[in-house]
């Protein structure tokens, strides 16, 4: 039995456990990269060269982490006009019922988007054909499908004029090397993006007649491609909702997304922590790191800012009680939460309580919980003499991009609390483009290459697939749907954490092999782990699924 069968048990609450439950080896596999991976690394590579304004949104002012600066400053959305040309964009706030003109804009972000498609209007006709006629024989990913709608989409963007009807058959196109369901998909998918450029051109009459094709072809439980472009489309709704006065702005909206991740059935986190890699390749790469940098430590104090079922704990706790020289006195873990998360956070501390008790581990559980992350302080973490403390911020930051005095608060406290190691987990997404249109696009790729390792991993558990997607949805409408303060969750790359780290004097620090071979080895584990694509940014690790970036993992020290 081995680390996944004992997180199980701590899930479902079982009070006792015995050592040989400690003993599960993972067979080493061979590794396959495959076509994903040389995608990824194509992509990553057009990515360092091309350097774009939604990369510099942390980047608009020049920050020295002591000096006060108004909230909304640092991360302060801005708006695009036409082309977004040498990173240079205007520092007027976005606002809803603002005329602007981003269809040259969009079309290039589709022509540019990675090495997903090339720049059709570079090449003659036949590189379309040669993308479906490369695809024969074997059934089309959600995403391949999205792809092939865009390229599509640029080269026949002219047949999308003023006098637009739509057609029952886009462009009258060779559909050559498709099947007759992808067919269709990729005609919906088109529908979709014509829509998103309506409404970001203020046209809402056209939009809506686009949007009405897409609702009425699609649903929430459909094929996958249907179902991204459900929910893109009652998002795309919604903010014509907004922008024609048919719906209140609200000033701020609730993070729905994080609720609902929190109400989530045990059983269903079960399922896709057993089913889906990408939980436990992170886990294991950043619980690895942190080993091995309190190697020499015999108090380890780790500060969870959202600790949820605490499974990752559980694989810390494993290899410090298998230590044959320097003897663990206490392990101690800190959790951080709201005063909403108490009872699950509780649960979780008496959980991994018991867990530790059954491995004679010392141990010490604290939560602490706050009204509003702004109210953290150093003394909360009640830090002891000779403890090495570690950070762990699964998927946190990113709800805090759009509060930057919450934001530097709490780089500033850790900063000064001095850990060890910062392990950061986040999405590997550029998702807060002040753009519309570009950010539309960028999360339809992202979201199409989601659904599409839902429909994959856990077909036929349609309850758990069906929670997930509607966590996704809420992210999807955060991107689309919202503006300004409304966006309470936003998704930016690598690149910009590592602009913004900078500024409080941390450098990133590289996973060691152990590391990245066991994030190996627990892919493989999966049925479908050869779709988890792993590739090395920097010193950063990023997870993807066929090729599409999906999650980053980095660790970082202070100077």
């Amino acid at each position: 039995m081995g680390y996944g069968s004992i997180q199980e048990d701590v899930l479902q609450g079982k009070d006792s456990f015995s050592g040989m439950e400690l003993l599960g080896e993972i067979d080493p596999l061979p590794s396959e990269n495959g076509k994903g991976a040389k995608l990824f690394k194509d992509q990553n590579q057009k990515q360092q060269q091309e350097l774009r304004v939604d990369n510099l949104i942390f980047e608009e002012v020049n920050f020295d982490p002591d000096m006060q600066m108004h909230p909304t400053q640092l991360f302060q959305e801005t708006t695009a006009t036409g082309l977004i040309k040498h990173g240079v964009a205007s520092s007027k706030p976005v606002e809803y019922n603002k005329q602007v003109h981003p269809s040259l804009a969009s079309l290039e972000l589709l022509r540019n988007y990675g090495s997903r498609f090339k720049r059709l209007s570079e090449q003659n006709i036949s590189t379309l054909s040669n993308i479906e006629t490369s695809l024969d024989h074997q059934k089309m990913s959600t995403e391949e499908i999205i792809r092939v709608a865009g390229a599509r989409y640029v080269q026949y963007s002219a047949h999308w004029n003023d006098s637009f009807c739509i057609p029952l058959h886009p462009y009258g196109l060779d559909h050559g090397g498709l099947s007759e369901e992808e067919n269709r998909d990729v005609e919906l998918a088109q529908f979709l993006l014509a829509a998103a450029e309506k409404v970001g051109c203020q046209q809402f009459e056209r939009a809506n007649r686009l949007l009405f094709h897409c609702e009425w072809n699609s649903s929430a439980s459909a094929s996958p491609v249907q179902r991204v472009i459900f929910h893109f489309a009652r998002a795309l709704r919604e903010r014509i909702d907004k922008e024609t006065g048919r719906m209140a702005v609200k000033g701020s909206e609730k993070n729905k997304e994080r609720e609902l991740i929190q109400r989530m059935d045990t059983n269903v986190v079960l399922t896709c922590h057993q089913k889906i890699p990408f939980n436990q390749v992170m886990q294991f790469t950043g619980i690895q790191a942190i080993v091995e940098h309190v190697a020499s430590e015999t108090k380890i104090h780790l500060i969870d800012l959202e600790i949820k079922t605490g499974v990752h704990c559980i694989a810390l706790m494993q290899p410090l009680t298998e230590r044959q020289d320097c003897i663990v006195q206490l392990l101690k873990i800190t959790a951080i939460g709201l005063n909403s998360c108490k009872t699950m956070i509780e649960e979780t501390g008496k959980r991994l309580a018991s867990f530790a008790e059954s491995l004679n581990l010392p141990f010490s559980y604290k939560a602490v919980f706050v009204a509003d992350i702004a109210e953290i302080k150093e003394g909360h973490f009640e830090i002891g003499e000779d403890e090495a403390v570690a950070v762990y911020s699964p998927y946190f930051l990113r709800c805090m991009v759009s509060r930057s005095d919450c934001m530097q608060n709490l780089m500033r406290v850790i900063r000064n609390i001095k850990p060890v190691i910062m392990i950061v987990l986040e999405v590997e997404a550029n998702h807060n483009s002040p753009s519309f249109v570009n950010r539309f696009t960028e999360a339809l790729f992202y979201y199409s290459a989601f659904f599409d390792c839902l429909e994959t991993c856990i077909k036929h558990e349609i309850e758990c697939r069906m929670t997930i997607e509607a966590v996704l949805s809420e992210g999807i409408r955060n991107i689309v749907a919202m503006e300004g303060r409304e966006r309470t969750v936003r998704n930016v790359n690598i690149d910009v954490w590592r602009r913004f780290f900078a500024r409080y004097r941390m450098v990133e620090t590289v996973f060691s092999e152990s590391s990245l071979y066991q994030a190996d080895l627990v892919a493989k584990e999966f049925v479908f782990g050869k779709f988890c694509t792993m590739e090395k940014n920097g010193e950063c690790l990023i997870v993807g699924w066929k090729g599409t970036p999906m999650h980053s993992i980095s660790a970082w020290r202070f100077l």
